[in-house]
């Protein structure tokens, strides 16, 4: 009874939330800043912290270690291989348009100045150089957007009233503060907003650490989205709890999935009007994990790049530095391949809207008069397109000079091609 009671609040809050998404007004910086957000189509997300240093992921904290110990690794956190300039020229090299970087994950670990804990990047390791700034000054120098990662929960705060995870880091989970840590996240985000430069949003996580209480916990989301909009009316907020949009908030994520899909068990919720963006790791995990090697090839990468445009959603795409402040070799190298097939591609991705249809061959893109048509998997020369409009031309996106065979009928049209192409992405053009 009790777990039904439960879910009969969660419900009821979930509904109300729906219902005041309706009242927020957003400003006109912000509905530009969601446009060129959505715009952009492809961001890399970057997840770094001390975490790291152990090699096995952003998670490891919540696999055993005490708090304690775990902190000492910031005492050896020196990463004399960071350079944000040149994180930024091979994210931009790949055709990304924004970097989402990781302020404070859920071990509490500050990857900036912030005055509210020495337990930060600055005060906490010998490395002293806030990397946040260098960054945002590289993002700058580079034309790349930024967006920040902020966690909600943290596990190793006495005053974070303990949610489901974090159990085994030697914290008192009878002891909590609400009211402290509330001040003190909207004392960070304060910080991030008034001494970083243009931040194009902020990307929460770890609402749902409080989603199995037996009653509902109450974030006071509201009130923290007004503050976020009143110090920087341009910043979007994004939240990533798994649910329907709330008030106050301007893009939906996806984790792992295409927006509508639900492989990895995340994305469950009713897809909105709102900008997209799905997230996903180019191996397995989010942060650093040494024997994580199982990188997603270039190909693939591309095909849930475009697959994803065809939703009308962005990619963000995750990078884990390595403990030095290098990305890894391997992620450099699927940003290079991404790069090389966006000089030629990316018109059909930046600033496009999402296919009017499904096949299983692929998908489509929209610009004006024009939509290309996105040949991913092939299993015919001929490719059913269900395109309800008159086509003027159809061609070659690579070679427009090269027109491409076709034949209409009532409910589309069938492109003729000479032979089953092996291209990553074989585009075709169609003017109407």
């Amino acid at each position: 009874m009790l777990k039904f009671k439960h879910l009969l609040a969660v419900g009821a809050m979930m509904l109300s939330a729906i219902a005041m998404q309706a009242d927020y007004i957003p400003s006109p910086e912000v509905m530009k800043s969601r446009e060129e957000f959505a715009a952009d189509r492809f961001g890399i997300f970057i997840h770094w912290g001390i975490y790291s240093m152990f090699g096995q992921g952003e998670w490891y904290l919540n696999y055993g270690p005490r708090a304690d110990e775990y902190a000492k690794a910031a005492r050896g956190f020196y990463p004399a291989d960071f350079d944000a300039d040149r994180w930024a020229k091979a994210i931009k090299g790949a055709g990304a348009k924004y970097i989402c970087f990781t302020s404070r994950h859920h071990d509490g670990f500050s990857m900036w100045d912030t005055a509210q804990s020495d337990y930060n990047i600055v005060d906490g390791t010998p490395f002293r150089r806030d990397v946040l700034r260098e960054l945002s000054d590289a993002c700058r120098d580079n034309d790349l957007s930024l967006h920040l990662y902020y966690s909600h929960l943290d596990w190793t705060r006495p005053d974070y009233p303990q949610g489901r995870t974090g159990h085994t880091t030697g914290r008192d989970s009878l002891v909590n503060d609400w009211k402290q840590y509330r001040a003190f996240m909207d004392n960070q985000l304060t910080e991030l907003l008034t001494q970083y430069g243009p931040i194009r949003a902020i990307w929460f996580d770890g609402w749902w650490d409080h989603d199995e209480d037996p009653e509902p916990f109450d974030w006071q989301l509201q009130s923290q989205y007004e503050l976020i909009h009143k110090l920087q009316p341009s910043c979007m907020v994004g939240n990533n709890h798994h649910q329907a949009p709330f008030e106050g908030e301007d893009i939906q994520i996806f984790e792992r999935d295409l927006p509508g899909e639900n492989t990895a068990g995340l994305s469950g919720q009713e897809v909105s009007r709102l900008p997209l963006e799905t997230c996903n790791t180019m191996n397995g995990m989010w942060g650093y994990k040494v024997v994580d090697t199982n990188y997603k090839d270039t190909r693939t990468l591309i095909h849930y790049l475009v697959k994803t445009a065809g939703l009308g959603a962005n990619l963000l795409l995750n990078i884990g530095p390595q403990p030095n402040g290098e990305l890894p070799a391997a992620a450099i190298d699927r940003l290079e391949g991404i790069g090389r097939w966006m000089e030629t591609y990316g018109e059909t991705i930046y600033g496009t809207e999402g296919s009017l249809f499904k096949a299983d061959w692929g998908t489509s893109t929209r610009k004006a008069d024009r939509t290309f048509v996105h040949v991913l998997t092939p299993g015919s020369t001929d490719i059913f397109v269900p395109f309800k409009g008159k086509p003027k031309k159809v061609r070659e996106f690579a070679d427009r000079e090269r027109k491409v065979r076709f034949t209409r009928s009532a409910d589309g049209i069938t492109l003729h091609l000479d032979t089953i192409p092996t291209d990553v992405d074989y585009v075709v053009e169609i003017l109407h």
